[in-house]
């Protein structure tokens, strides 16, 4: 009998000690998965600073795609805490407010460097300074991510546009003028005044107090998730015929979406 009874309390603690494992695993996935977001965005940065602003883009990319999939690891594990929400906001600002201010004040440096109507002279010194307006990107971004930290209308829709939606819209200005054809692209997106204009644009658009449909997944319940998936693959689309061109559009057409949305639901209130 006593050897039973050991027997079965020694089972009974491997058992509890591999749930209490098992749950420390799950712990961290959702936290893993937010690293990862940081890390593609130190080498986005990486790439940003050696003026590589294709691979910087790609990396961005990745960072978005991890940052996409932490919060939905986080509601399927259960395992959300306040550590995650913390660092999620700390990667994003690496991922999608540092990387896309670099980025604006490369291209606003080239063009100073290149076009010799821009070019800096000794009647015009000032205009050295142009270049760092790009950073506006980053310190909008950041006021936004801190915001949203403490904003608690913000747990299923968002106020203002999304960091990674802003710095995908920046970081495909750079692509677009290495691969379009239309000719108006190339004139507005090397025009260093449409840039500045931009940059202070996005750090208006990401605080402003203009509510948008959250694009993250609710649960695994495809009805709930409907109307993001149908967006994603009307995106999906539109990269497949236009490419680089299309981010642009797709953010325009996100923000319009949620105003027409927001204007139903008071319209049915």
């Amino acid at each position: 009998i006593y050897k039973l009874l050991i027997l079965q309390l020694i089972a009974y603690f491997c058992l509890h000690n591999k749930n209490i494992k098992l749950m420390a695993i799950k712990k961290h996935i959702p936290n893993a998965i937010t690293l990862l977001n940081l890390l593609s965005g130190c080498i986005a940065l990486v790439y940003a600073f050696d003026d590589n602003l294709q691979m910087a883009f790609f990396w961005v990319c990745m960072g978005i795609f991890f940052d996409f999939w932490d919060g939905f690891a986080a509601r399927i594990l259960k395992v959300s805490s306040p550590l995650g929400v913390q660092l999620d906001s700390l990667a994003d600002m690496v991922t999608s407010g540092v990387v896309p201010g670099v980025v604006m004040y490369q291209m606003l440096d080239h063009i100073q460097e290149n076009n010799a109507f821009y070019n800096v002279t000794e009647d015009t010194f000032y205009m050295k300074l142009v270049p760092f307006i790009g950073f506006i990107i980053t310190l909008g971004s950041c006021m936004r991510l801190a915001k949203f930290n403490i904003d608690t209308r913000q747990t299923d829709s968002f106020i203002g546009l999304p960091t990674p939606a802003n710095a995908l819209f920046v970081l495909s200005i750079p692509m677009i003028l290495n691969t379009t054809s239309f000719d108006f692209m190339q004139t507005i997106f090397s025009n260093p005044y449409i840039l500045v204009g931009i940059s202070i644009f996005s750090a208006f658009i990401m605080n402003a107090e203009l509510p948008l449909f959250s694009l993250k997944t609710k649960n695994k319940n495809l009805s709930d998730n409907k109307l993001t998936f149908s967006f994603l693959g009307i995106c999906v689309l539109l990269l497949l015929f236009f490419q680089y061109e299309a981010i642009p559009v797709i953010i325009g057409f996100y923000i319009l979406l949620s105003v027409i949305l927001n204007k139903t639901k008071k319209s049915a209130i």
